[in-house]
């Protein structure tokens, strides 16, 4: 089942692990604009918010709603701890994911994009959009899955070419069996494997009825990719996202011969730049990113002829979002003093694309004097390669050396390399504790208009969603008419993000 419809003109940024998490996304779709819950990590995040003693119940009310029998009993007994962990008490893993995983580990994926997706629904009448990262291929089928049990509206991917994507939403809307290509390194480069996902394997019966297969969204940095994927992809493509190079977390790398600047940062020039008069003539919208945090560049994309913005740094950095309260405050606080910079690092990244690191005084990693040490147990950025067995292995240029050099890796590629995985889920609290003290440290990443974050905060250290909503497009009267209402009638107010919140019991 489709159903299309305008898209507002600011879309929030699906930000790091838990950065853009359901609070944030709530936030934003409430006052009628596309709020972005991060599909990046879930099943991990999940857990974890479990084994924490899931304060407030959050995680599991949205659980009991899951429609698959028996999947979110099974996750709670293995991994809720009422009293959360004890000090000091490393959190229980998940296996990684391979190109065929039990069929527990992928309902467990399809509970985490749910549970997510749906607390961010909770409330509202507005539009709420997941975004995941093509180059993390594995567990993509199975969040898409869940994202769509909760009613997402939009799907939004970029990191790599999401040619296959949209066939995958038209295939699991009507419970059909999905499919994308594993690429693998070494000999069986090009040789076609496949990950996999039968959505009727997971329910007793015949399954709930055929579901609303979300919008797609693109994130393009090339007018090259945006014309390939209007004209070949596997199905309707809805919108682009036009992600420059000033944007933060992954940038697209520059294209031509690789230069750095004398700061030791990719260098862009023109042809990096997307001619957005050959974007309109493609006549699918599109949004601008990266650098767009303001109201003026809000007026200036719509006088581009783009439909909005989307936004990541302001929106990374109020209450709502899942950044630690912590990290939050210093980084603001730097900012405030001018002592916050931002550096695209052309080699941190696993995947090989340029990202963007915040270097500040208050970094707790930075002052750090042993570097921490290679230890790869989440393993979302593995790659798959072919062994000499003809079976497919995987390795990651962040775990350690001799691991990666005896699967295959060049020993070159990993100088640099900065665990991802760990870093991003230390942002938002949930750092791993590996014994003897030893905590994982975070990896702050942000856009480079960071900087002149200041404009907007004026010093402060402390800002709400709604208040970067009414910097950047000020709310009219229909914004009330956007609610939804609880079983008795009563719409469900502007503390959406908040503990104390009584959960809707209904939806209209």
């Amino acid at each position: 089942m489709t159903i299309a419809h305008a898209l507002p003109e600011i879309i929030q940024g699906g930000m790091g692990v838990g950065v853009s998490n359901w609070r944030l996304a709530r936030a934003v779709s409430y006052r009628g604009q596309l709020g972005v819950v991060s599909a990046t990590a879930l099943d991990s995040l999940l857990v974890r918010r479990l084994q924490d003693g899931d304060a407030g119940g959050h995680m599991r009310r949205a659980m009991d709603r899951f429609p698959i029998p028996g999947v979110a009993a099974a996750v709670l007994r293995r991994y809720f701890l009422p009293e959360g962990r004890p000090a000091g008490t490393p959190y229980k893993l998940l296996s990684m994911h391979r190109q065929v995983v039990a069929k527990a580990r992928q309902q467990l994926t399809m509970l985490a994009a749910f549970v997510e997706v749906e607390l961010a629904r909770e409330g509202h009448g507005g539009v709420v959009g997941a975004n995941l990262l093509t180059k993390v291929q594995l567990p993509n089928l199975a969040s898409l899955y869940g994202a769509m049990l909760a009613g997402v509206d939009v799907v939004l991917m970029g990191a790599g070419i999401p040619r296959e994507i949209p066939g995958v939403l038209d295939a699991l809307a009507e419970h059909r069996p999905a499919e994308l290509r594993l690429e693998v390194e070494g000999p069986a480069a090009g040789a076609t494997e496949l990950i996999t996902f039968t959505p009727r394997e997971h329910w007793p019966d015949d399954g709930p009825p055929l579901l609303r297969r979300p919008q797609f969204v693109a994130i393009i940095a090339s007018n090259s990719l945006a014309t390939m994927l209007a004209r070949k992809a596997s199905g309707r493509v809805d919108g682009f996202v036009v992600e420059g190079p000033t944007a933060g977390g992954h940038n697209a790398p520059p294209r031509g011969a690789p230069e750095l600047s004398a700061r030791g940062e990719p260098v862009y020039g023109a042809r990096d730049a997307v001619d957005l008069a050959k974007l309109r003539e493609l006549g699918v919208p599109f949004w601008l990113a990266g650098g767009a945090g303001s109201p003026e560049a809000l007026r200036a994309a719509r006088a581009a002829g783009a439909a909005g913005i989307q936004v990541g740094t302001l929106f990374a950095y109020c209450d709502e979002s899942g950044l630690a309260a912590d990290l939050k405050s210093s980084v603001l606080a730097a900012a405030a003093r001018h002592e916050v910079e931002v550096f695209t690092d052309p080699r941190a990244s696993p995947t090989g694309y340029p990202f963007k690191v915040v270097r500040w005084p208050g970094d707790p990693a930075g002052g750090a004097a042993e570097p921490r040490e290679r230890i790869c147990d989440l393993g979302y950025l593995r790659t798959a390669y072919q062994r000499p067995d003809g079976r497919i292995g995987y390795r990651c240029p962040a775990e350690p050396v001799e691991d990666y050099v005896r699967k295959g890796g060049r020993v070159e590629d990993t100088v640099g390399r900065r665990c991802l995985c760990n870093g991003l889920m230390a942002n938002v609290g949930h750092a791993q504790e590996r014994g003897d003290g030893v905590v994982e440290p975070p990896l702050i990443t942000s856009g480079d208009d960071l900087a002149a974050i200041g404009r907007f905060t004026g010093g402060r250290r402390h800002y709400t969603a709604g208040e970067v909503l009414d910097y950047l497009a000020p709310a009219t009267p229909n914004d009330k008419a956007r609610l939804r209402c609880d079983d008795r009638g009563r719409a469900v107010g502007d503390a959406v993000g908040d503990e104390g919140l009584e959960p809707p019991t209904s939806r209209m």
